[in-house]
């Protein structure tokens, strides 16, 4: 844990902060001789030695080929919780990304748009969680493929309509897949893929269900499908991967770290949902989080909510953990509360 900032004497303040501004601007080291001359009103050698008290604490690390130094990821969270000074964003880039929200079509391509803005307006890779896609039912058929299996098919009220694939059960005649399928057309229109499950095994525990044995087994079997991909269906949309490229030259080891992060979109997608909870932007600050421990990259995210104050998603950036924090956390509150109006 990074000391309070209180406890920090108001020259050793001075020339953290002088350190964190530098790495971010350039991603250099930066010595001794570049804060004397930057208005540092010390000998280099009086620098050297809060360096030193600084590094000690952790806040500060000395790469092997410099003797400048850089924050340490906890040295980056006491700057982020303590010493931050947000800049809010132009008019102009609000406008930027007001506009791609409202460019119309389906929920998705509006968010992907606004991610894609987020993206080129931070330098960063967007990221946006889509709300969990909740289907309603209008029907349900089954089309046979062969003596062993069949194609469930989902029509959504939306007009929608899904595919999968199924096994059948051993010696079922096409009359039960038609019966399976008019009876769950019939019993879940209009549901949830969650109320049409619980719609499903209440009419079955209870007996309620005209259906014989054969057409029972598929409209568990069908349903069971579904309500899985249901529970699977929160899908994150990256944009502008390419923009992480831009930095590379400096580390691109990292980058192609970050880079490898971001294919393993399930894990990515647990850490945005770590923000749903409270209202706060949440910020990832590099190897606190064992995703990032190769990478070396900071994640900023914030939720947004839909019609009744609820998260339905959270939206931020990915990118190295020398981001403009100043300038990009305030940009993703923006884009929160666009989305939240978008939602509504």
């Amino acid at each position: 844990m990074s000391p309070p900032v209180a406890e920090l004497t108001d020259r050793a303040r001075a020339i953290f902060r002088a350190v964190v501004d530098g790495y971010l601007a350039s991603g250099a080291p930066v010595g001794s001789r570049t804060l004397a001359l930057s208005g540092i009103a010390l000998s280099p050698a009086s620098i050297r030695g809060v360096l030193g008290e600084l590094e000690a604490l952790g806040l500060l690390a000395s790469p092997h080929t410099s003797a400048g130094r850089v924050p340490t990821d906890l040295g980056l969270r006491l700057f982020v919780d303590g010493m931050m000074q947000a800049s809010e964003p132009s008019a102009d880039e609000r406008a930027q990304i007001e506009r791609r929200a409202g460019t119309g079509g389906p929920v998705e391509e509006a968010l992907a748009a606004t991610t894609a803005a987020l993206s080129g307006l931070s330098a960063c890779a967007g990221l946006v969680l889509v709300p969990k896609r909740e289907l309603r039912l209008r029907s349900i058929g089954f089309v046979p493929l062969s003596a062993t299996q069949a194609m469930a098919v989902l029509v959504a009220e939306d007009g929608s309509v899904e595919n999968r694939v199924i096994g059948l059960p051993g010696g079922m005649l096409p009359a039960a897949l038609v019966e399976a399928g008019n009876f769950m057309s019939a019993t879940l229109h209009g549901l949830t893929l969650a109320e049409a499950r619980a719609r499903i095994e209440r009419e079955l525990a209870e007996g309620r269900a005209a259906i014989d044995g054969a057409a029972r087994t598929l409209v568990e079997q069908g349903l069971a499908v579904w309500s899985e991909d249901g529970e699977r269906r929160p899908i994150l949309i990256v944009r502008g991967q390419g923009r992480l490229l831009d930095d590379a030259a400096a580390d691109l080891d990292r980058v192609r770290e970050l880079l490898d992060d971001l294919e393993g979109k399930q894990e990515i997608a647990q850490l945005l949902d770590l923000a749903r909870a409270g209202d706060a932007t949440r910020i990832f600050i590099g190897a606190e989080n064992k995703l990032f421990a190769l990478s070396g990259s900071s994640v900023i995210a914030r939720p947004f909510r839909g019609p009744g104050g609820q998260v339905v998603g959270v939206v931020g950036v990915i990118g190295p953990t020398r981001l403009n924090y100043a300038r990009v956390v305030p940009m993703v509150d923006f884009t929160a509360a666009t989305l939240a109006r978008l939602m509504g």
